[in-house]
């Protein structure tokens, strides 16, 4: 009986054993597999790697600098450690704060009015029944994307300007001018605007494909219950752009911060420095234009460290309302 068990054991842990060996080598036979079916695919994702990992990551590499006193001529290797000084200097910086304060009310203004646009204009568009209408108005809409913002800001002073297009028609009236290009008071509006124009085509874009996802039976079903257009809009296109209308919310509060550093750029000199100084303006003024390099690349990391704070934030939000975000644990 003895032998009899040890015959039947002895073939059994030897299957053990083989499906033990066999597992990593089929693992590694099919990673090796993948890379051949999809070698294409790779080749062709090379470039983008290759630009996100110089234009993105190694510089990254330049945040010592905000920790040193930072000399051109020595370089982050030679130059001398500060510790966290360019820190509690900018932190004492009322320059730094008002700059602040100027970028979280633009950004504010912008998620507020610019955010719900896309959406609203991606509903109505998939709303026309006219193929060819609705390419019209998307390839309209969505052209200024390309545009740079030295041309957009130039389309509004033509505009909107004390010589534009609206000034022309109220002084014909007698109504007096206002030029809303250097007005300090209305200047969160007025790029929100100029972002609107710009930048809604991109988003109907996105949202087009969210609603292209939803099942048209459930459209055909609700209309065969009785719901009415609203109902239908409410209950059945909102719930399923969620997801989408989520992770693009999660986006924009991780670009919170960026608000547009050529728009500012080109507009600061009309408006002045205090309604058009944010983040990023102030981290070029003061950091390299003055050539304290330390001190902007302190305000630059404070930047990105509290952008990725609010990333993970509104991430854990969207948890907290069942959708997945940017990624689940």
């Amino acid at each position: 009986m003895s032998a009899i068990i040890e015959d039947g054991a002895v073939p059994g842990a030897s299957r053990e054993a083989a499906r033990a060996d066999t597992v990593p080598a089929k693992r590694r036979t099919g990673w090796r597999i993948r890379i051949r079916r999809d070698r294409s695919l790779l080749i062709m994702t090379v470039p983008a790697v290759v630009l996100l990992l110089v234009f993105t990551y190694v510089p990254m590499l330049g945040v010592i600098t905000s920790f040193q006193s930072y000399d051109i001529y020595q370089g982050f290797l030679h130059s001398p450690w500060v510790g966290i000084a360019n820190f509690t200097n900018l932190f004492g910086d009322t320059l730094f704060w008002h700059s602040f304060a100027n970028t979280l009310v633009i950004s504010a203004v912008q998620l507020v009015l610019y955010f719900p646009i896309p959406i609203v204009l991606a509903v109505l568009l998939n709303s026309v029944m006219n193929g060819k209408v609705r390419s019209f108005v998307q390839s309209v809409v969505y052209l200024p994307h390309f545009f740079s913002w030295v041309l957009v800001v130039t389309i509004f002073q033509e505009m909107l300007g004390g010589a534009g297009a609206v000034n022309m028609v109220l002084r014909r009236h007698g109504l007096g001018t206002w030029n809303v290009m250097t007005d300090p008071a209305t200047f969160k509006y007025l790029v929100t605007a100029q972002a609107v124009w710009k930048e809604a085509g991109w988003g109907i874009i996105v949202f087009l494909a969210a609603l292209a996802a939803i099942d048209q039976a459930l459209y055909e079903a609700a209309a065969a219950d009785g719901a009415n257009r609203w109902r239908r809009l409410w209950h059945i296109t909102l719930p399923g752009m969620r997801g989408v209308i989520v992770l693009m919310l999660v986006l924009r509060l991780g670009n919170a911060l960026t608000v547009g550093f050529e728009q500012m750029l080109v507009q600061r000199q009309a408006v002045g420095r205090d309604a058009a100084e944010v983040l990023d303006t102030f981290t070029y003024y003061y950091g390299v234009v003055n050539n304290h390099f330390s001190y902007g690349a302190a305000a630059g990391l404070f930047k990105g460290v509290l952008s990725l704070v609010l990333v993970l934030a509104a991430n854990k939000l969207a948890h907290a309302f069942g959708e997945d975000g940017l990624f689940r644990k």
